[in-house]
């Protein structure tokens, strides 16, 4: 088990998200937390100090609104997180030279494909891949059928809220209300995904 950074670390990281993500290596390894990936030490300021351990979520008490994420889609067309309130979204950030996400998104893709009736939506964010056209082949060439976000300067980390995200690939699971329910760093296998899926699928 990779042991948790100190908690200065992490909240250093995540303060600039969109230069963590620079940072990203295509070698990774996930954190890992424990129930409580958040710190509301500080009166009403909120961050999430830690990823979840993998399959685990944040207690619904304990999770905060995600921010505004939007952006331009690679087939076209604009995404907004709002759009999908009322599902469970899941926010795959990924790219296309990274050899985990090569295997990972592909993976999901056929989540979706298996959940999509059941209102689990998922939102690929492709960061780092400084060519469009390169991202949009790979995407083409791994069928990949869940609508991906174009997002070279990870500007949709930034708004999503003080989220940690210092390696590729990332993921961010949302609620049915909006609300960010766990935040794997590293690569998260189907085993590990659907049974965090069941349980907020089962919630109002």
């Amino acid at each position: 088990m990779t042991p948790s950074p100190p908690k200065r670390a992490v909240r250093s990281a995540t303060a600039g998200l969109a230069a963590a993500v620079l940072l990203a290596v295509p070698v990774l390894s996930g954190c890992s937390g424990g129930k409580n990936a958040v710190d509301q030490s500080s009166g009403n300021q909120f961050r999430y100090v830690q990823a979840n351990r993998k399959g685990s979520v944040i207690e619904v008490a304990k999770r905060r609104q995600a921010g505004p994420v939007a952006g331009s889609l690679l087939a076209g067309g604009d995404y907004r997180l709002s759009q999908d309130r009322g599902k469970v979204v899941v926010l795959n950030y990924f790219a296309s030279w990274c050899p985990p996400c090569q295997t990972e998104t592909p993976q999901f893709d056929s989540i979706y494909r298996q959940r999509k009736s059941a209102g689990v939506q998922f939102v690929g964010m492709d960061v780092k891949d400084p060519s469009k056209g390169a991202a949009q082949s790979w995407i083409e060439d791994k069928g990949i059928t869940f609508p991906v976000v174009y997002d070279e300067a990870a500007r949709t980390a930034i708004q999503l809220g003080d989220v940690p995200m210092a390696a590729l690939p990332s993921t961010v699971v949302i609620d049915k209300q909006g609300r960010v329910a766990a935040v794997y760093v590293g690569s998260v296998l189907p085993a590990d995904l659907t049974p965090a899926l069941d349980q907020l699928a089962r919630e109002a």
